[in-house]
């Protein structure tokens, strides 16, 4: 029977619960992805919401009868699914997620072999027009096959820091009850760190809330936590643990525009010369960075599908965007929430410098506004206005994702975004705070007019 399924974005699949996604959906998606993909063996796993199990079954057994030996990892994270994808050489794979979304939310994450994105541009319109016909594929040879691959995931990420170099540190982790502490907990044993622990066990009920920690009352539990345990940092993670915040020893929420010049710097170290990847929100502080370790900078276009094509193009060591998503070359060029707070705690090991230290200097050389999101009437309206204002005197203006208008002593970026009705602006000064407080006022005065 043919259906409008509303679910699929730009980059995955979200909805709401039951009219936008629900178990006939998931079954149509699993059965379109198994034709579409002309798979043998598919990876899926997922997430601790509350109908995740239900809609994994109906993936499953959507696979199953187009042919595919379904390999069920079972309650994970996004990135374990990557990492079993590519380990397992599988031609895909599934997570059942909606992150960071509200409860009654709930969705798919696909990828292909060698945990390649499967994104609009790459085959997600393809699947849906399939799932969408309702011609349900039969085929022989499918079934269901358990399968472990933690203890090889946490020995992947444990590859990525030198244990011998890493001291005591005591450290905040924060999962927000989703999926985040069945990875901190697996790592533990290994790493000579104190955990303090946070709404570890996985929840779908969201006990203490939704876990999103861009939300500032989700951040004050950490922050209040890193403060009353003297911990030298702390981390939280969404749902899915694709992301990690990280706040310093003070209880201070980083931006990850910072984190992405830290992770850069880390990376540069291990592997000199390295190619970098970065988004074009805010760059300066990134490019200094890089310069400095004599890496190479390119630019890509925000969004994880078109950071992951660029970091393929070039074969670049790691990629970082400013919204918390990081992704490294040896990971299957895909983003992990485990890998960057890793290297950061070997870095304040490595450095002895505590974590403020090792972000404040960069945060004074290079003020920003951290991102901004304002719903307009008419975003296209909105930025050709911004575009005529300041075009004409701008040093430069590039157009690889939205506007990024650059200036001698400050820039801003103003894009679309991908997944929401928002606009998205961010503006940087060179070590003028003030500067970029009045800038990003005026820009802003612009926009609500």
């Amino acid at each position: 029977m043919k259906l409008r399924i509303e679910s699929f974005k730009a980059y995955d699949i979200r909805g709401r619960i039951p009219d936008q996604i629900n178990s006939d959906i998931c079954y149509r998606i699993g059965n379109a992805l198994g034709a579409f993909l002309s798979a043998n063996t598919v990876v899926i796993g997922r997430d601790m919401r509350l109908t995740s199990e239900e809609f994994a079954d109906a993936v499953i057994k959507g696979l199953i009868d187009a042919g595919v030996e379904v390999l069920d990892i079972g309650l994970c994270g996004t990135e374990m699914v990557y990492f079993a994808t590519s380990h397992l050489n599988a031609d895909g794979g599934i997570m059942v997620t909606a992150s960071h979304n509200p409860a009654d939310y709930n969705g798919l994450k696909l990828v292909r072999e060698n945990a390649r994105p499967i994104s609009a541009d790459t085959g997600l319109k393809d699947i849906r027009a399939l799932a969408e016909a309702g011609d349900r594929r039969q085929a022989d040879g499918g079934k269901r096959t358990k399968i472990e691959v933690f203890d090889d995931y946490i020995e992947h990420m444990l590859g990525y820091v030198s244990l011998r170099k890493l001291k005591p540190l005591k450290l905040v982790v924060n999962a927000g009850n989703g999926c985040g502490g069945i990875a901190s907990d697996g790592l533990e044993g290994s790493l000579p760190f104190e955990l303090v622990k946070v709404h570890n066990e996985p929840d779908g009920t969201f006990p203490n809330g939704i876990p999103n920690p861009m939300l500032e009352e989700n951040q004050a539990v950490t922050s209040r936590a890193v403060v009353e345990h003297g911990a030298d940092m702390g981390i939280a993670w969404d749902g899915d643990f694709d992301r990690c915040f990280l706040f310093d020893e003070n209880g201070t929420f980083n931006e990850g525009y910072y984190i992405v010049g830290l992770l850069a710097e880390a990376f540069l170290a291990k592997i000199p010369g390295s190619k970098i990847v970065y988004d074009p929100r805010m760059i300066w502080n990134t490019l200094d960075i890089i310069e400095a370790m004599g890496g190479e900078a390119v630019q890509s276009k925000s969004g994880h599908s078109f950071i992951k094509e660029k970091m393929r193009e070039v074969d670049a060591a790691y990629g970082g965007e400013m919204s918390a998503h990081h992704y490294f070359r040896d990971f299957s060029y895909s983003d992990s929430g485990m890998i960057p707070w890793l290297l950061v705690a070997e870095l304040i090991s490595v450095s002895g410098k505590s974590f403020s230290e090792l972000v404040g200097e960069r945060m004074a050389m290079y003020p920003a506004s951290g991102e901004i999101n304002r719903q307009v009437a008419d975003a296209n309206v909105t930025i050709k206005a911004l575009y005529d204002h300041f075009s004409p005197s701008a040093i430069s203006v590039d157009d690889i994702d939205g506007y990024g208008f650059e200036f001698s002593e400050w820039r801003f970026n103003i894009r679309v975004s991908n997944t929401e009705p928002v606009v998205r602006l961010n503006v940087e000064s060179r070590g003028d705070a003030a500067l970029m407080r009045a800038k990003t006022a005026e820009v802003l005065a612009i926009m609500e007019a």
